[in-house]
């Protein structure tokens, strides 16, 4: 080999490191001022939970009661996931002779909360169970960076 072919050769690895070194360290900058939504690190997100206790499977009502703590607190799961991660939406509408016939939408959520804490959980009213979470930026970011790393 040349000279020539040896040095474009190292000088397209090296390149190459860069660019990637820049990448990784311009997506955890990008994440991180998503994360925040402008804000700082402190930021704290709260989410709500709700499940009707009637509703759930169970023999008697304590059964139900407990199932009902549990759906809440997996919907407020649901829910921070969503303000972290976003939602996808999918949706569809039928019209015919300019008349809506059918209108349709899909929701899904998907993602890693890590680190939330239960803030209160309670009944409302006597059917509805409510739980909250809460997780703070910080904890947020440093989560992500764990599971990126």
């Amino acid at each position: 080999m040349n000279f020539q072919t040896v040095l474009k050769s190292s000088l397209l690895v090296v390149l190459l490191a860069l660019v990637g070194c820049e990448t990784a360290s311009k997506s955890v900058s990008n994440f991180t001022s998503k994360l925040n939504f402008g804000g700082s690190k402190s930021q704290t997100y709260r989410a709500t939970g709700y499940a009707p206790i009637s509703k759930q499977p169970g023999n008697t009502v304590g059964e139900k009661v407990i199932n009902a703590i549990r759906a809440s607190k997996l919907r407020a799961y649901q829910e921070l996931a969503a303000m972290v991660h976003g939602q996808y939406v999918t949706s569809s509408s039928t019209v015919q002779q300019m008349v809506l016939v059918n209108d349709d939408f899909k929701t899904a959520v998907a993602g890693i909360v890590r680190g939330a804490r239960v803030v209160k959980s309670y009944p409302i009213q006597d059917d509805v169970y409510a739980t909250i979470l809460e997780i703070s930026g910080e904890q947020l970011q440093q989560a992500w960076v764990v599971n990126n790393n």
